[in-house]
C-alpha cells in the first residue's frame, strides 16, 4: 500500500486488520450466547421439543435471508456503517439516522446488561464477594480490548467464541452418546417426544401455535448479533472474500448448533421438567446444558458451564462495545453524530466513540443499583427490539439495493456475492420482523393485571424510532432516494484499491 494511503488511514480511517478467522468467529460469537444456553430450555418447556425446533427453524430461515442480503451489500460496499449507511444511500438518510442511533443505544445498554450478568455469574464461585467489583473489572477488560486495536478485539472474540463452540460440540457429542445409551444409563428413546403430562399436553408439540410464536420470538432474540459481520466488514483485510465465506459457513454452523442442541435436550429432558423454567445467568445449575452434563456423569458440569457462560457473556459485551463504537464512528463521518466521534487514533480505533459508549454503558450499569433498578429496566426493555429494527432495515435496504442496481443498468454477474431468492427473501424478512416488533411483547396485554410501566418500557422503542426518523427528515428535508441516484461507488475500500493500483 502506498505511503499516502497509510497516512490517510492514520489520520481518520479504520484499519483493515480483521482476518477470515476473526470474521467467522465474530459472526458466530454474536449469535451464540445465553439465548442458546438458557432460552432453549424455556422454549422446549413452553412449546415442546418439536415446537421449539419449528420456532428456531423458522427464525433460522429469516436469519439466512438477512445474512445473505447483508452479504451482498457488504461485499459490494464494505463500510463501517453497514446497514445505517446502506439505508442512507438506498432508502432515506432519515432512516439511516434512526437505525444508527437506535442500534448504538441498544448495544451500549446491552454492554451494561452483560456486566450485571457477569457479576452474578462470579457469585457461583465467590458467593461472598460483591458483584459490583467484578462488573467494573470486566468493563475495564472490555474497554482495554477495544481501545488497543480492531485486531485485538478480533483476536479476543476469536477465543471467546472458540470456547463457546468447543463447549457446544462436546455437548452434542455427549448428548448423542446418552441418547443411544452409551453414557448416562439407559437410552430414553422417544419417550420425551410422545410424553403426555396429564393435562392434555403431548409432545413434541404443546401449547399450539401461540406457544410456537412465543418460541419464535425467543429464537429471534437468541439470534441477535448475526448482523455484526456487516459492521466488521469495514475492517476486514479482504471483504470480497471474507464476508461471503463468513456468511456461507457461519449460518449453517449456527443453525446446526441451535437445532442440534434443542434436539438433544428434547430427547434427554422432558418438556415438563420444572428445571427448564429455572435457568438464568445467575442460576447455571438449571441450564439444560448443565443438567445433561451432570446426568452424563461429569462431576464438574456446573463449574464447566459456568465458565463457558461467563465467556459467552464477556463475548457479547465485547461485541457490543465494538458494534456501538463503530456505528457511532460511521454516523459521525456522515454528519449524523458529533464530528468528534469520528476521530481515529494511530491504531485505527475510533477512540472517542469507544469512550462515550463505555461511559453510557457504565452509567446504565450503575443505574441498575439505584433504588429498585427501574431506570435500568426502562433502558434495557426499551432496547430489546432494536435488533429487529436493524434486521427490518437490512431487508428494506437490500430490496432497494437490488432494484437500484438493476435500474442503473448494472449487471448482477458483476456482484462478487449474490443473495438467493430475491425478492422473496427480503420481503419475507420484512414481514417476519414487523410481526416480531409488534408481537414480541404482546404478553403485556395478556397479563392478569395490565401494567402501564410494562407497556411503556416494552413498546417505547417504536414511537422513539418513528420520532427520530421524522425529526431528521423534517429538519434536513430528506426524501426517498431515487433509484437512479443511489450511490454504489467511492467507498473507502475502492479508494484504497485505486490508490494501491496507482502506487
Amino acid at each position: 500500500m502506498s505511503t499516502n494511503v497509510e497516512l490517510k488511514q492514520s489520520e481518520g480511517d479504520l484499519k483493515r486488520t480483521l482476518k477470515p478467522r476473526h470474521m467467522n468467529m465474530i459472526a458466530i460469537g454474536g449469535a451464540i450466547g445465553t439465548g442458546l444456553f438458557f432460552a432453549s430450555g424455556n422454549a422446549i418447556s413452553s412449546s415442546g421439543p418439536g415446537g421449539a425446533i419449528v420456532s428456531f427453524g423458522i427464525m433460522g430461515i429469516l436469519v439466512y435471508f438477512l445474512m445473505t442480503s447483508l452479504g451482498e451489500m457488504a461485499t459490494k460496499l464494505p463500510i463501517s456503517g453497514s446497514f445505517e449507511t446502506y439505508a442512507s444511500r438506498f432508502v432515506d438518510p432519515a432512516l439511516g439516522f434512526a437505525l444508527g442511533w437506535n442500534y448504538w443505544f441498544s448495544w451500549a445498554v446491552t454492554v451494561a446488561a452483560e456486566l450485571v450478568a457477569a457479576g452474578l455469574i462470579l457469585k457461583f464461585w465467590f458467593p461472598n464477594t460483591g458483584t459490583t467489583v467484578w462488573s467494573i473489572c470486566f468493563l475495564v477488560v472490555l474497554f482495554g480490548l477495544n481501545i488497543i486495536s480492531a485486531k485485538a478485539f478480533g483476536e479476543s472474540e476469536f477465543w471467546f467464541a472458540s470456547i463457546k463452540v468447543g463447549a457446544i460440540i462436546i455437548f452434542l457429542i455427549v448428548g448423542v452418546l446418552m441418547i443411544v445409551g452409551i453414557m448416562g444409563g439407559k437410552s430414553p428413546g422417544l419417550d420425551n417426544w410422545i410424553l403426555n403430562d396429564g393435562i392434555g399436553h403431548r409432545g413434541p408439540f404443546i401449547g399450539g401455535m401461540s406457544a410456537i410464536m412465543i418460541g419464535f420470538f425467543a429464537a429471534g432474540f437468541s439470534f441477535q448479533g448475526t448482523e455484526l459481520v456487516g459492521l466488521a466488514a469495514g475492517e476486514s483485510e479482504n471483504p470480497e472474500k471474507d464476508v461471503p465465506k463468513a456468511i456461507n459457513t457461519v449460518f449453517w454452523r449456527i443453525l446446526i448448533f441451535y437445532i442440534g442442541a434443542i434436539t438433544v435436550i428434547g430427547f434427554l429432558i422432558p418438556f415438563n421438567d420444572p428445571n427448564l423454567l429455572k435457568g438464568g445467568a445467575e442460576n447455571v445449575a438449571f441450564s439444560p446444558f448443565t443438567i445433561i452434563f451432570q446426568r452424563s456423569g461429569i462431576a464438574i458440569a456446573a463449574s464447566l458451564m459456568n465458565a463457558v457462560i461467563l465467556t459467552s457473556v464477556l463475548s457479547c459485551g465485547n461485541s457490543g462495545l465494538y458494534a456501538a463504537s463503530r456505528m457511532l464512528y460511521a454516523m459521525a463521518k456522515e454528519g449524523k453524530a458529533p464530528a468528534c466521534f469520528g476521530k481515529v487514533n494511530k491504531r485505527g480505533v475510533p477512540i472517542n466513540a469507544v469512550y462515550i459508549t463505555t461511559l453510557v454503558a457504565s452509567s446504565a450499569f450503575f443505574a441498575s443499583m439505584i433504588g429498585d433498578g427501574k431506570i435500568y429496566y426502562i433502558l434495557y426493555n426499551a432496547s430489546g427490539l432494536t435488533a429487529f429494527f436493524a434486521w427490518l432495515g437490512i431487508a428494506v435496504c437490500h430490496y432497494r439495493f437490488r432494484k437500484a442496481y438493476i435500474a442503473q443498468g448494472r449487471k448482477l454477474e458483476d456482484l462478487k456475492y449474490k443473495a438467493l431468492w430475491f425478492p422473496f427473501g427480503p420481503i419475507l424478512a420484512m414481514i417476519l420482523c414487523t410481526a416480531v416488533i409488534f408481537g414480541a411483547n404482546i404478553w403485556v396485554f395478556q397479563a392478569e393485571t395490565f401494567s402501564w410501566f410494562d407497556f411503556i418500557t416494552n413498546y417505547a422503542l417504536i414511537p422513539i424510532f418513528i420520532i427520530l426518523y421524522f425529526v431528521y427528515k423534517i429538519k434536513h428535508k430528506t426524501k426517498i432516494v431515487p433509484l437512479m441516484e443511489c450511490n454504489f461507488e467511492h467507498t473507502e475500500y475502492e479508494k484504497e484499491e485505486k490508490e494501491e493500483e496507482v502506487a
